[in-house]
């Protein structure tokens, strides 16, 4: 098979650090191509090297017949290649008529619009896909899922040979999963190669016809996707083997119950009754929009409830505020952790000491710059981040380091009960095992742990039980030898 797009000895440095090193890639017509490996593998380097956003330093793109030394944006646009980005990069206040069409017409140079050509050339992408979505919808008004499928219509019309999918699965619940899968092998059929970028091995596994692993900048593997499963995967990826047993960490006899939530009712969830205990792991999982992150945030005080009870450790607790979580020993990771979990211009330490300020200060209630450098250093090498600059902004750091920061702030409070919102989410493998190997110490060590998640590989492997909300509800409750990846996708798959 010919490839469409090759790229052939590729090397890129910035400064003094290679990015990328002698790395070649082939992809052709009607092959869906996985790129994996870890944060700072080189993965965005490489995408934006064939977007035409970053000029290499040594090697050669050949796309049909055509040999370049690089690509400016545009010239990657009219050869056929287009990334679809998480975020889609629409405009959310535009029409999905106008998001499909204003790229042609700026390419083109179009003085005038013509609604009827545009109408027609949009309603032929649509049907390419074979989905059926009103053109005169507004992109804010739509659902993720349809966000999507507008991004790799507007591709479409764009005549793309090559369509780059950056972690396209993140905010998809398992059925938008398999419908985005059916889409891709539509795309396949119609000749379209297809660069898939995650960090989910299943859906890696479930989707791809070749692989790619990058490590530290070089190719660590490649071959067709027969010749790779999870565990080969990930050795690749991080450099050793991950052990993918299940956690079986023993249980009390008699576990103490930390919290109690009782008869919870708000705007999303209703009537939701559980405990948490000393020593576990409880998973709550959902269809999107099912009312999990809504229950979390009603357990940290951002999203009170109307009615109902939380006690923590025997004692009734109103919880109507943050402060009220905090005092009664309850701490929060969130889901986006870059816009609700991180100051991303301060410095590391300062973003570690935001909810430890008192412990940092001197005799005269002035922040000490030596406890402050201590104590980064501390939840630092805790938590397995090493060797960094602490007065470096935060977002320098990769994603699965920023999560550790998180961790580290909230953790540096000694919670009775930790709640994590999507805790791997834009994570690498490596760091996923990392902080998997924390949850599970610290429950060892008596924390109670509510881990919100769509991972089922995640629950599965972690959980002593998992809880599944569906309509705000508790509608299900998975143990033992029950709590199987394939027992949470079938109890999701009968609710949706």
């Amino acid at each position: 098979m010919s490839p469409a797009v090759e790229l052939s000895h590729i090397s890129k440095r910035f400064g003094g650090v290679r990015a990328l090193q002698n790395v070649s890639l082939s992809l052709c017509a009607g092959q869906v191509h996985c790129l994996a490996g870890e944060n700072g593998s080189g993965k965005s380097t490489l995408i934006k090297i064939l977007a035409g956003v970053l000029r290499p330093n040594e090697g050669a793109i050949a796309i049909a017949g055509l040999q370049f030394d690089h690509l400016s944006p545009i010239e990657s646009v009219r050869q056929g290649i287009q990334v679809i980005y998480q975020d889609f990069s629409l405009f959310p206040n535009l029409t999905v008529l106008e998001n499909l069409s204003l790229n042609s017409q700026l390419e083109h140079r179009v003085r005038f619009i013509n609604r009827h050509h545009m109408r027609q050339t949009a309603q032929e992408a649509m049907e390419r896909l074979g989905v059926g979505l009103s053109l005169n919808a507004t992109i804010d008004q739509l659902p993720v899922a349809q966000k999507q499928l507008v991004a790799i219509a507007r591709a479409l019309v764009q005549d793309a040979q090559l369509i780059i999918l950056d972690e396209p699965t993140t905010a998809l619940t398992h059925l938008e999963v398999d419908a985005l899968f059916e889409i891709i092998n539509k795309l396949k059929k119609r000749g379209v190669a297809i660069l898939f970028v995650s960090h989910k091995l299943r859906e890696m596994q479930t989707i791809s016809d070749h692989f790619t692993i990058l490590r530290n900048g070089k190719v660590a593997a490649e071959g067709p996707a027969e010749q790779f499963d999870s565990a080969r995967i990930s050795e690749c990826m991080i450099g050793r083997k991950i052990d993918e047993r299940r956690s079986d960490r023993s249980q009390p006899v008699e576990p103490r119950k930390v919290l109690e939530a009782e008869h919870l009712t708000g705007d999303v969830i209703q009537d939701v009754s559980f405990s948490l205990f000393a020593g576990q792991i409880v998973g709550l999982t959902g269809l999107l929009g099912s009312g999990q992150t809504e229950l979390a945030l009603a357990l940290f005080g951002l999203q009170p409830c109307d009615s109902g009870k939380i006690s923590v450790v025997g004692t009734k607790r109103p919880i109507r505020t943050v402060r009220d979580a905090l005092d009664a020993g309850i701490a929060y990771v969130p889901e986006d952790r870059l816009t609700e979990g991180l100051f991303l211009e301060q410095s590391i330490e300062h973003n570690l000491i935001a909810t430890y300020m008192a412990q940092v200060q001197n005799t005269v209630g002035l922040i000490s710059s030596k406890r402050v450098r201590q104590y980064a250093d501390l939840w630092l090498s805790e938590l397995g981040v090493r060797s960094v600059d602490t007065s470096a902004a935060i977002q320098t750091l990769s994603g699965g380091n920023q999560q550790r920061v998180v961790l580290a702030k909230w953790l540096s409070r000694k919670p009775e009960v930790l709640i994590l919102n999507g805790p791997t989410v834009g994570v690498d493998v490596g760091s996923k095992e990392t902080l998997h190997q924390k949850l599970r110490e610290l429950a060892d060590e008596g924390m109670a742990v509510l881990m919100i998640s769509d991972d089922l590989r995640e629950l599965a492997h972690n959980c002593d039980r998992v809880l599944v909300i569906h309509r705000g509800r508790i509608a299900s409750e998975i143990v033992d030898d029950s709590l199987t990846e394939d027992a949470i996708g079938n109890t999701l798959n009968r609710l949706d």
